[in-house]
């Protein structure tokens, strides 16, 4: 009971963390967790969770891996392929190398084996930490990817170092060659093990899906338990669980790019699932390590046998040794003074570093302890916060570019807002299905006009758009006036329906000379705004389908349909050809709508209900990629907070339609 109270305390304080984060932006996010982590130990009666590492690996670090090697693109990893290989291989055995001599100099008292284990430890980065830095801190493309790369890798190299350093301490014997050895098995039979564990799981899921099992429920059972799994496979076969979720989730990416075109609602259901998942991994990641840390630091602040300003130093002075290191291997690399800067500065370590240092066993194989176990621990915590503020305080203040040209901006804006679009649109093609095919044509044709709106670079533009089509949808008016007209002269039609036909044109006529409203008629469409004005439930009461007058009313706007793209096409020219087409589309879209068979008030009903599914899942949709896009670091935490903004307005105004349509029924 403990435990589980001790779950949803943490669960709540991850919520917390991030309204916090929302109110003071400046502190990044696994600080304020960190924080709250430690505050929950002072809190009386509250359990405390021991770090088990293997357990924390399996948990935390499997899932969170598996992930960054399914989103990392992969075109930009293998382009990064020499310098990733140099930070995640060369960079973790040059710092063991060199950082562990100095730290056996500096304190004496840690062997040296011991030295080059905390060297070890030390030298894997934290993408979770730096990446949470990305909607303040605006790191070029480049070496964001680097980073990424590296931390997919060097958690398995400083692992393995690590390992072979506690057993040449703990035992006291060392062979390199075994080590080297050992170093090759462990890292290529974990990416074998993991690449075909990760083919094996998507094998299964076609299988499935060419069987008819296309349970969403089923196949995200299975997306969830492959990288546990694969983990654990991995380690019983005695290689790196590390690179083979690092492996499978490559071999995901594969499997996503290709089944793109699959089921859309499984894609989504999977985004959102695993948003979750991560969100959550990710905070308690950072809470556990703030549990930890005070009992790590309190053990030896309390400790007489310890200077407590001499424990200090060593903690500043290692994670100097490690930035500088670090700053001079990339720049000795690519010879870019501030991408090395950089690079040092994002070497933030995180909660990896903490549980490997768990695992340092309490005795030696003598039985005697572990020499300097809990200054080894004070020193992980002390490098992780560390490096995690260095890199708050300073990656802000070295990644502030000049002021931005507003019109640059208003352009990264408007190309962010049409790759939304574009995410919700594709979506819709992708649900359309025989059921749904006319609420998915209607949604297809607004989403295309929002497109074309967003695509417009100035407002003269924009004005001149709307000056040309007004005037070619009041041409396009005016002929379906002369129809009625004709039809009233040949007598084919009452003047009753005559005046009721062109009454409902000069209301479009008003609409379209209110300038102001222009905008929402090049949105939403001719059709829609044509159906506003004939296709109201009381219009529809007074004249249903199957009324006397209701085939010669249809008859007469078939007619004029004709005619107004008769009039329309009269109209091209090589400027107008874009806009000719979009009103043609639209009056084709009403011709279909009204040539269809007529739909019974349940059936209405139905149908209203599948276009709100589909325009959801395309919402979905829009969010999604708006949380792409703010991951990947190509939007700021301000434009991606505006555009949901829009897209909550829009999803606010589908449930308000739903609400009236429902008082309609009520009322009818």
């Amino acid at each position: 009971m403990e435990l589980l109270l001790m779950v949803i305390v943490l669960l709540i304080l991850i919520g917390i963390s991030n309204v916090i984060n929302h109110f003071i932006p400046a502190v990044p996010v696994p600080l304020i967790q960190i924080a709250l982590g430690v505050a929950v130990t002072y809190i009386p009666g509250m359990h405390h969770v021991p770090l088990n590492p293997e357990l924390f690996l399996l948990l935390f670090i499997a899932p969170l891996l598996f992930n960054d090697g399914k989103m990392t693109p992969r075109d930009e990893l293998w382009q990064l392929r020499s310098f990733i290989l140099l930070l995640a291989l060369g960079l973790v055995f040059a710092t063991v190398l060199i950082a562990g001599p100095f730290i056996h100099w500096l304190i004496p008292a840690i062997p040296l084996s011991a030295a080059f284990a905390l060297a070890a430890i030390l030298s894997p980065t934290d993408a979770v930490a730096v990446g949470s830095l990305s909607g303040r801190v605006k790191l070029p493309g480049r070496i964001m990817r680097l980073l990424e790369g590296e931390a997919l890798m060097n958690d398995a190299s400083g692992l393995v170092a690590f390992n072979f350093a506690i057993a040449a301490t703990v035992t006291g014997h060392f062979s390199l060659p075994r080590a080297i050895g050992s170093f090759i098995v462990i890292a290529v039979g974990g990416i074998v093990i993991g690449a075909l564990l990760g083919f094996l799981a998507i094998w299964l899921r076609m299988l499935l899906r060419r069987l008819g099992m296309e349970d969403v429920t089923l196949h995200m059972l299975i997306i969830i338990l492959t990288p546990f799994l694969i983990y654990w496979i991995a380690e019983e076969f005695h290689v790196s669980g590390i690179l083979a979720v690092v492996a499978a989730g490559v071999t995901h990416a594969i499997e996503r790019d290709r089944m793109r075109t699959g089921s859309a609602r499984l894609r989504v259901v999977s985004d959102s699932t695993w948003s979750v998942i991560l969100f959550s991994l990710n905070g308690l990641v950072f809470l556990l390590l703030g549990l930890e840390i005070p009992g790590v630091l309190r053990t030896v602040w309390q400790d007489k046998a310890y200077n407590n300003g001499q424990s200090i130093a060593y903690i500043v002075l290692i994670t100097l040794v490690l930035m500088v290191l670090r700053f001079v291997w990339v720049w000795a690399s690519n010879s870019q003074f501030r991408s090395a800067v950089l690079t040092a500065l994002s070497g933030v370590r995180g909660a990896l570093t903490l549980s490997a240092a768990f695992s340092i066993p309490l005795t030696l194989a003598d039985n005697s302890p572990f020499p300097e176990r809990d200054l080894i621990l004070f020193i992980c915590s002390g490098v992780i916060l560390l490096t995690l503020i260095s890199a708050s305080v300073l990656l802000p203040i070295l990644t502030r570019g000049p002021q931005v040209d507003p019109a640059l901006a208003e352009d990264a804006e408007r190309q962010a807002r049409i790759r939304v679009i574009e995410a919700g649109l594709r979506t819709v093609k992708e649900e359309k299905n025989d059921e749904n095919r006319q609420q998915a044509i209607e949604l297809i044709a607004a989403y295309s006009r929002r497109l074309q709106m967003c695509r417009f670079r100035d407002r003269a533009e924009m004005n001149r758009l709307w000056k040309e089509a007004v005037e070619i949808r009041l041409e396009a008016l005016e002929a379906e006036k002369e129809t009625a007209d004709r039809w009233l002269q040949e007598e084919r039609i009452s003047p009753k329906l005559a005046d009721r036909f062109k009454a409902t044109i000069s209301r479009v006529e008003l609409l379209l000379s209110t300038r102001f409203k222009v905008k929402k008629l090049l949105i939403v469409g001719w059709s829609a705004i044509t159906r506003l004005f004939q296709g109201s439930k009381h219009q529809k009461a007074r004249m249903t389908p199957d009324h006397p007058k209701w085939n010669a009313y249809k008859a007469l706007k078939l007619e004029a349909i004709r005619a107004a793209i008769e009039r329309v096409k009269g109209l091209e020219t090589a400027g107008n050809r874009d806009t000719i087409a979009m009103i043609i589309a639209d009056y084709r879209g009403l011709e279909l709508h009204l040539t269809q068979e007529p739909a019974h008030e349940e059936r209405a009903e139905e149908m209203d209900a599948v276009r709100r599914e589909l325009e959801l899942k395309a919402i979905q949709s829009e969010r999604n990629e708006i949380q792409r896009l703010f991951e990947a670091g190509e939007i700021s935490r301000a434009l991606a907070n505006n555009l949901r903004l829009d897209v909550n307005y829009h999803e606010a105004h589908l449930f308000e339609s739903q609400t009236v349509h429902e008082e309609e029924g009520e009322h009818a």
